[in-house]
């Protein structure tokens, strides 16, 4: 209950500051107005040379006077009460803010029990290693099913790439290297070059060779 009624006593008490200060405010202008009053009435009182009338007069300004810095005194004193008030409230909304919060935390606290938080945790991290585990058992089935499926298909593949770039090393041999017939002397050009012995007697003769 204090805490639901303290923010309008807070603003009763602020309107009413602001209410007496106004008035000191208007109290003070009037207690300014009297003094110029007799500021001139004891200039007047002097001209015509009536001392008691001054000394009458001037005690009354001391006096106004003396009100007058009393009424700055308490508006000073007002101010700061009114400051008082305004950080009383900011502090009791910062307090009211923490009480909130602090009944926030409790009731999560209530509800949140650290054994079962734990407990919680612990079973999550456990089932999710199950289930990695799980997932890398069934993986590695799907592998070893289609591996093996694959397995002659993918080395008839291996075979075909092999020969295919045999083939190409072949055909590239066989394209660059010289054919048989180009080799090989045809028989009229062997006829053709071909030494007779009597040639070979006639000039062993001309040489001096028996």
């Amino acid at each position: 209950a204090i805490d639901i009624f303290f923010p309008d006593i807070i603003k009763e008490q602020n309107r009413e500051l602001r209410g007496t200060q106004r008035a000191i405010s208007r109290d003070r202008a009037a207690l300014e107005k009297q003094e110029k009053q007799l500021e001139l009435e004891i200039k007047k009182m002097a001209k015509t040379g009536n001392k008691e009338a001054c000394k009458v007069l001037a005690k009354q300004l001391v006096q106004l006077r003396k009100q007058k810095n009393r009424t700055y005194a308490v508006s000073s004193k007002v101010t700061s009460m009114s400051t008082q008030t305004k950080v009383m409230n900011s502090q009791m909304k910062m307090a009211g803010a923490m009480s909130a919060t602090a009944k926030t935390m409790q009731a999560v606290n209530k509800k949140m029990d650290p054994q079962k938080t734990l407990q919680t945790m612990q079973n999550f991290q456990k089932e999710n290693m199950k289930m990695e585990m799980t997932e890398e058992m069934i993986n590695d089935t799907l592998d070893d099913i289609f591996d093996a499926s694959d397995e002659e298909e993918e080395s008839q593949d291996i075979v075909n790439q092999v020969l295919d770039e045999i083939g190409i090393e072949i055909s590239d041999k066989m394209a660059k290297a010289p054919s048989a017939a180009r080799g090989l002397p045809s028989a009229s050009a062997s006829t053709a070059t071909t030494i007779s012995d009597e040639e070979i007697e006639r000039q062993l003769k001309a040489l001096g060779v028996d």
